[in-house]
């Protein structure tokens, strides 16, 4: 069942979700390193030819998280996926199910685009907070969104080598050398 607190984002909701997108970086102790505006924000989601997508957790009229992705494609399957950008939930309601509610949200739309020669999955890129440096702050996960009505949550150990493919493996490489 849907979770009442979870909506697609809508344009009155573009500048608290800048706002959110700057907790995040806040949070991940790389406050300069965000750089967004509400009118990139606004053009990304609602432009003419949309290629961000998201949705909001709201809880009493206010905005407490977002999850912002947008489409990907398999060189190696020959298909579409969705690749998570951002999932943020404010301090004061974690605990609450609401990152849980948003990835749940996905998963429609997932289908959807399986249904039009997707593989169905989705991709994070997921940070640990204990660094900046991308190398040794980035892992990635991945679900499958028709295992279950809401998407596996559980803690995965993290990874030396990302299950990444292509480019993004070969970047994984250079910067472990560099280290």
């Amino acid at each position: 069942m849907p979770d009442d607190r979870i909506r697609r984002i809508r344009p009155d909701d573009v500048e608290a979700a800048v706002r959110l997108a700057y907790d995040l970086a806040e949070y991940e102790r790389a406050p300069d390193e965000c750089h967004l505006t509400p009118a990139q924000l606004h053009d990304a989601l609602f432009g003419e030819a949309p290629k961000l997508f998201g949705h909001v957790a709201e809880v009493d009229g206010e905005v407490v998280g977002f999850a912002v992705w947008f489409l990907n494609f398999s060189t190696w399957r020959g298909v579409h996926g969705i690749y998570l950008e951002d999932l943020y939930v404010r301090a004061s309601h974690r605990g609450s199910g609401l990152g849980k509610a948003l990835l749940a949200a996905l998963r429609p739309s997932a289908s959807r685009t399986a249904t039009r020669g997707s593989s169905g999955r989705y991709w994070a890129g997921t940070r640990r907070r204990s660094s900046t440096r991308p190398s040794a702050r980035s892992r990635w996960t991945s679900g499958r969104s028709t295992a279950s009505p809401t998407p596996r949550c559980t803690p995965s150990p993290p990874r030396r080598n990302p299950p990444a493919r292509g480019l993004e493996r070969l970047i994984t490489r250079t910067e472990e050398r560099r280290e």
